[in-house]
């Protein structure tokens, strides 16, 4: 009976070390590509067989050469998926609060449709409705331009509401009330009052509507290099992947390089917030 806590202490410890080298092992997995990535993005040569570059063969030419070199315009691909990416996420970011506000406070006939409504369609991949998108910016005359992708990725965004929905349930409806006795509105309410207090949800909306463009290779093919609009003119994926497919030339290392650089700007964002990222996640993650 007397080494029972000895024992139960040795019992945890034990559980705690095989956690642990489950996690460790799973990072090393995880990181591995990564990693891989960034050494192949120093060799010298255009493919390498080898992880690590031997001797010699170490050089930041490939990072030269992606910024330098006027057939592979890189800057103004990053250019313009940062400007698509930041105008998304702000604009996406304003239609999903006000749409989860609305349906995490309001009573209205429908709402519980909606709702469902909405969840179901979100099933359903984007790329299923790309035929039908591109001819409606055709007939539009929106096709082929970075306002059209734009357009396409902010049109749908207020179907994401259910995570913050859940934040916005989580919040005293007594601070709603007592706004509207003080001769308030519900404008005032979410704008003075809810938003100030949702800064993780906040942060996280902003987050997730910026990654999706960022890293969108899809519908940047099929609508922006629809037509006959210039190579300076696509969106980082696109140009990225003309680094493996131009004339059967596969510039390996330039490739490498450049998909560091453009993990580069996600990577800082999600180390920056991700204390509130975590918190808009859990905060989120309620029953409504």
């Amino acid at each position: 009976m007397a080494n029972r806590p000895g024992s139960r202490r040795a019992i945890e410890k034990t559980q705690r070390g095989i956690i642990y080298a489950i996690l460790i092992v799973v990072s090393v997995i995880w990181l591995f590509p990564f990693v891989y990535l960034i050494f192949q993005s120093l060799f010298k040569v255009p493919v390498s067989k080898n992880f690590f570059p031997g001797a010699g063969n170490w050089t930041f030419d490939n990072y030269i050469n992606l910024f330098t070199n006027d057939a592979y315009p890189f800057l103004k691909w990053w250019l313009n998926t940062f400007i698509i990416a930041v105008f998304t996420s702000l604009l996406q970011t304003v239609f999903v609060l006000m749409t989860a506000y609305a349906l995490s406070r309001l009573k209205f006939n429908g709402r519980q449709g909606l709702m469902k409504l909405m969840l179901i369609l979100g099933m359903f991949p984007g790329f299923l409705g790309m035929l039908v998108i591109f001819y409606i910016l055709e007939l539009l005359g929106l096709n082929t331009s970075i306002f059209s992708l734009i357009l396409v990725y902010v049109a749908s965004s207020a179907m994401s509401y259910y995570i913050a929905k859940g934040f916005f349930d989580t919040v005293s409806k007594s601070l709603d009330e007592a706004v509207l006795i003080d001769g308030g509105t519900k404008n005032t309410v979410f704008w003075k009052v809810i938003l100030p207090l949702s800064k993780p949800i906040i942060i996280y909306t902003i987050l997730v509507s910026f990654t999706g463009p960022w890293g969108d290779f899809m519908f940047g093919r099929y609508i922006v290099t629809a037509g006959s609009i210039p190579a300076s003119g696509w969106t980082v994926a696109v140009g990225l992947q003309l680094l493996t497919t131009k004339a059967g030339n596969l510039e390996y290392g330039l490739f490498c390089a450049g998909a560091v650089m453009v993990s580069i700007p996600i990577t800082a964002l999600f180390f920056w917030l991700q204390r509130y990222y975590v918190e808009g996640i859990a905060g989120g993650a309620v029953k409504g």
